[in-house]
């Protein structure tokens, strides 16, 4: 029964991914608007499971990177004039550095002390943001029609464009965290997430592989800085910083998902913009009922829905645990 429900679960992700693909020709223009958003929270939630599932590094300062990432490509394609194709892998490596000298900075923090510090970092480059010469100041600036224009003539050839941009950016997300988990740093953050002092005990470096964590999702959370600056057509300290939307949903996301899984993430994106859909007319009966379902959740199932779903089916959709006699993923 279980082995039906596997197999029944895993072709559902693998038509699901063949409905994204498919998306711009079978879909209205707001249907796209509404996955372009939802692939891009999922992208989010993914890169931020892998440094706090995995890492165990508990940030609430991830919309720092977003942030860095939509002001430095905007300075490179508006300001240097580069060709969006330059600006793009630019703005990643921009957010790269600044994710070595941040973790550098929290490395040696824990629990609510890292949480904090890494929000204060945050919340000061929004506000150096603020006043950067050229960018807008308070008010943020627009990108110039001519390079909105090179990602399509109309209005609908950019929505697709820009899509089709985030489905590509969710699948390098997967495929990075995928891989990064077939590694023996991979096999070293499984050790981390089950238990940090099992892992030092057992010879993992834990400092190199909750290092790689962090650093290697920064460059791709810069990289959807610079597309929800293509989506949005702006850039703003407060929307390109923006905690509530990049980082407070994002863990709302993933908690209710479950923490340290890939299935966690998809199911909590897919929960959270039911739930968007369903309350946004009702203002902040919005919010209060996200925040009392995190709490039961929490309260009665820390693991998440998937936590739960796992129970019953005894294994993972997408497998990243590891054979203790070959070291395989299982």
């Amino acid at each position: 029964m279980t082995t039906g429900l596997v197999l029944f679960g895993r072709i559902a992700l693998a038509l699901g991914l063949i409905g994204l693909c498919a998306a711009p020709v079978l879909f209205s223009p707001a249907m796209l608007v509404l996955l372009t958003q939802a692939l891009t929270m999922l992208t989010l939630a993914m890169l931020w499971n892998l440094v706090a599932g995995y890492g165990n590094v508990m940030v609430i300062g991830q919309h720092a990177f977003v942030g860095i990432g939509a002001y430095a490509f905007y300075g490179f394609a508006m300001l240097a004039g580069w060709h969006m194709a330059v600006a793009l892998p630019a703005a990643m490596a921009v957010t790269l550095v600044f994710g070595v000298a941040v973790y550098a900075m929290l490395y040696r923090l824990r629990t609510a002390y890292l949480a904090v510090g890494s929000w204060v970092v945050a919340e000061t480059l929004m506000l150096i943001a603020s006043r950067l010469p050229g960018f807008g100041g308070g008010s943020g600036a627009s990108l110039p029609t001519s390079l909105l224009r090179s990602l399509g003539a109309r209005a609908p050839e950019r929505l697709s464009t820009i899509y089709i941009l985030v489905l590509v950016m969710a699948v390098l997300a997967f495929g990075l965290i995928w891989g990064l988990m077939r590694s023996r740093i991979g096999l070293g953050l499984a050790a981390l997430r089950d238990s940090e002092e099992g892992a030092a005990v057992a010879g993992v470096n834990t400092r190199l592989v909750r290092a790689a964590s962090f650093i290697l999702a920064a460059p791709m959370v810069g990289l959807v800085g610079v597309l929800i600056t293509l989506q949005k057509g702006r850039i703003s300290h407060i929307a390109s910083f923006s905690m509530l939307d990049w980082t407070i949903y994002v863990l709302f996301i993933v908690v209710i998902g479950g923490l340290g899984s890939l299935e966690g993430p998809i199911i909590g994106t897919l929960i959270f913009f039911l739930l968007r859909e369903l309350l946004q007319d009702y203002g902040t009966l919005y919010l209060i009922t996200l925040g009392t379902i995190s709490i039961l959740v929490v309260l009665f199932a820390p693991k998440g829905v998937w936590g739960l779903a796992r129970r019953k089916l005894g294994r993972d959709l997408i497998p990243l645990t590891h054979d203790p006699k070959t070291g395989d993923l299982t």
